[in-house]
């Protein structure tokens, strides 16, 4: 009998121990209530409890959790659905809010996801819910952390994971992206047309120019020559008057000169008269004309003269 009273002793004193013995894991508290008060809270390490008085009312984990945001239709401000889901990152700062701020902090905070992505995504077009991911993310983890401060988490991010838009504004979308695709393939065409004209056109206004410098060197170049002559011909003239002048200043320069004179007008004078065949002359130039039919007489009657 008395060893049966030791064996009930010991187990009694084990289930005692497990009742008043705790230990907590690492990023783990324990919500401590006292005949159904909150007394305390215990942290990683080994505790003990007043046993059938205190009891361990709730675990918290204060690792990051990631919880799953189910699929739902949103409406974007154009009026197309499209589906959305995405991940929730979060972990509790204050196990004491989240045991008794709220019921099932993770519920509530996954449903106060979706609330506020539906109402993000009304906000924008659908072009760009694609492109302004980060910025949804931004205002939904914004509007998720005020909203938690009374449980005790802390909302660190939110993904979304998927847009899906329905069958119909996907075909829409291809239908568009087809469309853009051959625009800007007509606008590359007709840009590359545009820039062929404008070289042509450039190259034949350089043409041009090119021909009018080359018709303006041409006729300097003539110009120039032609003045050149003048010139030349002038000096030679000149040069020509200044001998003649002095040879005029000699003794019998005078004679000479007007003998070559008449011999110049006489031969001047005859072969204005071989080309005419009726004759009319002043009376003052009867005598040279007399002269003239005979020199011109004795040149036809000389031998190899003209007939």
């Amino acid at each position: 009998m008395p060893v049966v009273l030791v064996y009930i002793a010991i187990v009694v004193f084990v289930i005692i121990l497990f009742k008043i013995a705790v230990v907590v894991p690492e990023q783990e508290s324990y919500i401590v209530e006292r005949l159904g008060k909150y007394t305390g809270t215990l942290t990683a390490g080994f505790h003990l409890l007043v046993p059938f008085i205190d009891r361990i009312a709730y675990k918290q984990n204060l690792k990051e959790e990631a919880l799953d945001v189910d699929p739902q239709i949103c409406i974007t401000s154009d009026n197309v659905q499209v589906k959305v889901d995405g991940i929730l990152y979060l972990r509790v700062l204050d196990p004491v809010k989240a045991s008794y701020g709220i019921e099932n902090y993770r519920f509530a905070v996954t449903q106060l996801a979706k609330t506020t992505m539906r109402s993000e995504i009304g906000k924008i077009e659908l072009d760009k819910t694609f492109s302004g991911r980060d910025t949804l993310n931004i205002n939904i983890v914004k509007a998720l952390d005020e909203a938690s401060d009374s449980w005790g988490i802390k909302v660190t991010r939110y993904e979304i994971r998927d847009i899906t838009p329905t069958d119909t504004i996907i075909e829409a979308m291809e239908s568009q992206m087809r469309a853009e695709r051959v625009k800007r393939a007509n606008i590359l065409s007709s840009e590359g047309k545009k820039q062929s004209l404008i070289n042509v056109s450039l190259g034949e206004k350089q043409d041009a120019i090119n021909r009018s410098m080359g018709e303006k060197e041409r006729r300097i170049n003539i110009a120039d020559g032609r003045a050149q002559a003048i010139e030349i011909t002038s000096k030679a003239t000149a040069e020509g008057l200044q001998l003649v002048a002095k040879a005029l200043s000699l003794p019998g320069g005078k004679t000479a000169m007007g003998i070559r004179l008449a011999e110049n007008y006489i031969a001047r004078f005859s072969e204005t008269l071989a080309q005419c065949d009726v004759s009319v002359y002043p009376e003052e130039l009867a005598a040279i004309a007399s002269i003239a039919d005979i020199f011109q007489n004795a040149q036809k009657n000389a031998p190899g003269g003209k007939k």
